[in-house]
């Protein structure tokens, strides 16, 4: 990778100035704060969010409250324009760990910090190859906010930041604060519950321990209509009764439990110690596609079982019902004070993200009447371990017209992948193969043995930033960094950022950079075998990934992942005048080696053979293959502008917030001689080229509301099925929340309220009603309709 190829970016960066948007990614109270001193993409202790020189948008624990959803993705999804998040049922583990992006760029292209920590993997990978972390893991109970960097970063944090940071910052505030919630759809289901407190003591002379719990019980939705199949089988067979729905489809039953721990102790006059916990723990279950007995190769009767039926079992058919428990844990900790001039910070930290797979109401019919109805599937393991050295010290110099600060680290960090067999009957294949019975558990065949086992990749980095407030209203920071990986080896990256002042009020800014994402051990290792149904046919189909060093793989094309690199050009400018701040951005993002997946291969006879041979799960039934490859670069540029006033309305304070966000997406050059037709829809055109949102907050007295409209524009859904394309354009929506509080006594405040106040629903997915879905489940927002909701809170 290269630092900076040509002069033109870095003229660009010192002429043109900016990408400001140094505030606000919430339309809540209070949601963003320019004056908020910020920690992401900074080294120094002391800026706020307005002299920041890259946009940081600071979203507080009140706009997180202002959203109804357990998950930190959905509320940053409902606050920020830029950032989106898609429910996806029946879509493997991606139903529980769903992807979530930030300027349309891959889940994985977005670095998370927690306490500016780097913040481990989830073990899912997505179904474009994507591995990135999995936000739900954290309670929102014990936050103090959260900042998004919305700026290419890998030159100051490493691998991911291509798109932007988002930085998790754990409230260190003593006292109590908890919540009780209840909520509903206007369907009348997904009952959902949540309970949440955090509690924190002081401790020593300024440290203090924080606790926090978060508990959820959600129950399933279901937005679907009977099947035409199923209709038509219940015609032919009156005295079998079918379920109506046969399958559903929806979000998944969830209980989850979320907890963090954090702690500052002071050591000495110039030392302390401080830790963080986090863990969480998730049970999950949904429902896939209803298996036909009329249509179903597992009803094939066989003399290799004789007087034995599947329809003994399931004479109505089935849906398999997929589930997870899911824990994940993280621990930090370490030591940071001052001496001789220097700042300092020695850390280490852990993170293990463990998924254990299982099929309930399903079979292997290659065993016939031996085979049980419940399975266990396996088990992916994700697991990371960090090392990290930050300094940082003023420097004097006579020509500049404050203190320069200059920061330089060095990290070590290691990943490991791994991946537990399932039981035996879940991938096995048996003695009625041969008669055309498939083999390993119907619905999500289980991880064989010869798919197991552990992988890793090690890496090493030191990094340089110099921030330089050069005049009283110009200032630059530039950054360097080198990294070494064990699986492909070295690369550096550089960013210069600078901001002018025109007024104390009114300022551009500019960054150029470059950036990269290094392949995980998971993405080169990882095997996956999925089922679904061709919407034509009502045939189920079975799909084959690859490891991309598979030599079957290797075979057909595939060669070992190379890292996604990265060109970022941002410019912008902030304003604010009394109650009043504006910013608007333009960003460029140049991508190349984009991760996907190939195109489909037929599975020939001689495929298949070799596929069987290799000990792939279900290979007998398997009708294509793929893998993951650089496969794309692309162009990202797009605009962000936003508004806000807070002030005195009718005796009460009053807040006004507006954003917008532009995105586009471009292939500007495939490196596969054969172009997958879906990758590229879902690339240029399957989120929302615009999107915005606006939001009105008053309070007086002790009684309080907010109004928030959220647009999202025209979108594109494009689904592999079997041997056609499903392709479909849906049109914008706007979707308004609205919620009233009253504070009851100082400690106790009832809020009510209703998120898509009038029932919104998006278009119906015309392609899908073959297997009973109403809506596509790719949709960038939430498909269940209206919900309402109280919350009852306590703090004191």
């Amino acid at each position: 990778m290269k630092l900076m190829t040509t002069a033109a970016w870095g003229v660009l960066a010192l002429v043109l100035s900016s990408q400001a948007h140094a505030q606000q990614a919430a339309p809540a109270p209070e949601a963003a704060e320019v004056d908020t001193l910020v920690v992401t993409g900074t080294r120094r202790v002391d800026r706020t969010a307005f002299e920041s020189a890259a946009p940081v948008d600071v979203v507080s624990q009140e706009a997180l409250k202002s959203v109804v959803s357990d998950e930190i993705m959905d509320k940053l999804a409902a606050t920020t324009p830029s950032f989106n998040v898609q429910r996806l049922p029946a879509a493997d583990g991606q139903a529980f760990v769903r992807p979530a992006t930030l300027r349309g760029l891959s889940p994985d292209q977005t670095l998370v910090l927690v306490n500016g920590k780097r913040r481990h993997r989830s073990a899912v990978l997505g179904g474009r190859g994507q591995q990135g972390v999995d936000l739900a893991a954290l309670g929102t109970s014990g936050l103090e906010r959260i900042e998004v960097l919305r700026d290419g970063a890998s030159a100051q944090y490493g691998s991911d930041a291509i798109a932007g940071v988002i930085n998790i910052i754990l409230s260190d505030k003593t006292g109590f604060d908890g919540y009780a919630q209840t909520g509903r759809y206007y369907a009348g289901d997904g009952d959902k519950t949540e309970i949440g407190a955090r509690y924190g003591l002081a401790i020593g002379n300024g440290g203090s321990l924080v606790g926090a719990l978060d508990y959820t019980n959600a129950e399933a939705t279901s937005r679907t209509r009977q099947r035409p199949d199923a209709i038509a089988f219940q015609a032919a067979n009156p005295n079998i009764k079918v379920p109506s729905p046969v399958q559903r489809w929806g979000q998944p039953d969830r209980e989850v439990w979320r907890g963090s721990l954090n702690l500052v102790l002071p050591v000495g006059d110039a030392v302390e110690a401080y830790g963080f916990a986090t863990y969480s723990d998730l049970h999950g279950v949904t429902d896939f596609n209803w298996r036909n007995p009329s249509t179903d190769s597992s009803y094939r009767t066989s003399t290799v079982f004789p007087g034995w039926s599947l329809n003994q079992i399931y004479p109505a058919g089935f849906s398999p019902k997929f589930g997870q428990d899911e824990t994940n844990a993280s621990v930090n900790g370490g030591l940071r004070g001052d001496a001789k001039g220097w700042s300092w910070d020695v850390s280490a930290g852990w993170g293990r993200d463990k998924v254990d797979y299982f099929l309930n109401n399903s079979i292997n019919a290659s065993f016939g009447p031996q085979s049980p109805t419940s399975f266990d599937a396996g088990s992916l393991i994700q697991e990371e371990a960090t090392l990290n050295l930050d300094a940082s010290r003023p420097l004097e110099w006579s020509f500049l017209a404050k203190p320069a600060n200059l920061a330089l680290g060095v990290e070590a960090r290691k990943e490991t992948y791994k991946i537990e067999a399932g039981d035996r009957y879940s991938w096995d294949v048996g003695p009625g193969a041969a008669a055309g019975l498939p083999s390993g558990s119907n619905g999500f065949p289980g991880y064989a043995p010869s798919q197991a086992g552990s992988w890793d990749q090690t890496s090493y980095a030191a990094y340089a930033d110099l921030d330089l407030p050069i005049t009283d209203k110009f200032g630059a920071d530039i950054a360097i960094r080198h990294e070494d990986f064990s699986e492909f080896g070295q690369t550096t990256d550089g960013k210069i950022a600078v901001r002018y002042e025109f007024t104390p009020n009114f300022a551009l800014r500019g960054a150029v950079s470059t950036g990269f994402r290094a392949p995980t051990a998971g993405q080169i290792n990882n095997t996956r075998t999925s089922q679904g149904l061709n919407t034509t046919t009502l045939l189920l189909f079975t799909s084959g990934r690859l490891s991309p060093v598979n030599p079957i793989s290797v075979a057909l094309g595939g060669k070992p992942l190379e890292p996604e690199e990265s060109k970022n050009l941002s410019l912008g400018a902030v304003f604010r005048q009394g109650g009043f701040t504006a910013s608007v951005d333009y960003y460029r993002i140049e991508v190349d080696n984009r991760f996907a997946v190939s195109p489909n291969f037929t599975v020939t006879p001689a495929l298949r053979a070799q596929l069987v041979a290799a000990g792939v799960p279900g290979a007998d039934s398997l009708t294509t293959v793929s893998y993951f490859t650089n496969s794309f670069d692309t162009r990202t540029q797009g605009v962000d502008v936003v508004g806000s006033w807070r002030g005195q309305v009718l005796g009460g304070r009053a807040g006004v917030t507006a954003a917008w966000n532009w995105n586009d997406t471009k292939v500007t050059r495939s490196k596969l001689t054969e172009v997958s037709r879906l990758s590229r829809i879902n690339l240029e055109d399957g989120l929302p080229q615009n999107a915005a949102n606006v939001s009105f907050d008053y309070a007086k007295g002790r009684f309080s509301g907010l109004i928030r409209a959220r647009w999202s524009g025209e979108w594109t859904d494009a689904q592999a099925n079997g041997t056609a394309d499903l392709i479909q354009k849906f049109s914008g929506k706007a979707l308004v929340d609205l919620s009233v509080s009253a504070q009851l006594t100082d400690a106790l405040k009832l809020t009510v309220g209703a998120e898509n106040l009038f029932d919104t629903y998006p278009d119906e997915a015309t392609f899908q009603a073959s297997r009973g879905l109403i809506y596509s489940r790719n949709a960038p927002y939430d498909t269940d309709g209206g919900l309402w909701y109280a919350r009852l809170s306590a703090k004191f």
